[in-house]
C-alpha cells in the first residue's frame, strides 16, 4: 500500500508538471521534445554540471550529450559557462527562459503545501517533515561506487 500511495503521489507531481509545461511551451518552433525537457530538467537538478558529468549520469556518449546540449543551446534553454579557473571547463547553466517553465512545478507544490497546512494538524505537519528529510537524506547517500543510492 505505502508503494502504491507514493509512486501515485510521485506521478501526480510529474504528470502536472509535464501537463503544465506542455501546455506553456507548445508545438511550435523551438519547443521542447519529451526528452529535451528531461535533459534540462536534470542538468538543472545536477546543479551546472560538465558536459561529461551530465553524459555520466545519463550513462550516453559524449557526443551524444553534446548533441542534446548543442540542441537545448540552440532553444535558449542552456547555456554553456567556461569556466574562469579552467578554461577547458565548460559547465551547463539552465536560463531564465527553463526557469519559468521550471517555475511551474514549484507553483503546483505551493497549492499542495497550503492544502497540507489547511488539513493536517501541527503534529502531523512535523511528522510528515520528518519524514520526508530523511527519505531525503538516504537518497541522496552516495554507495560505495560514488553514485547516489537511487541514480
Amino acid at each position: 500500500m505505502l508503494e502504491e500511495s507514493f509512486e501515485r503521489l510521485y506521478l501526480q507531481f510529474r504528470a502536472n508538471y509535464y501537463r503544465r509545461m506542455v501546455e506553456k511551451i507548445g508545438a511550435r518552433d523551438g519547443s521542447l521534445s519529451a526528452t529535451e525537457c528531461f535533459s534540462v530538467e536534470i542538468i538543472y537538478l545536477m546543479g551546472q554540471p560538465t558536459i561529461g558529468e551530465f553524459a555520466h549520469f545519463l550513462n550516453i556518449s559524449l557526443p551524444n550529450a553534446n548533441y542534446k546540449i548543442n540542441n537545448l543551446v540552440e532553444k535558449d534553454y542552456v547555456k554553456k559557462h567556461v569556466s574562469e579557473s579552467d578554461k577547458r571547463e565548460v559547465r551547463l547553466k539552465v536560463t531564465d527562459k527553463f526557469l519559468a517553465y521550471y517555475a511551474l512545478n514549484r507553483a503546483d507544490q505551493a497549492r499542495v503545501m497550503e492544502k497540507i497546512q489547511a488539513d493536517f494538524s501541527a503534529a502531523e505537519i512535523r511528522l510528515l517533515e520528518d519524514m520526508v528529510e530523511r527519505i531525503s537524506v538516504f537518497m541522496e547517500r552516495p554507495t560505495e561506487r560514488g553514485e547516489k543510492e537511487f541514480d
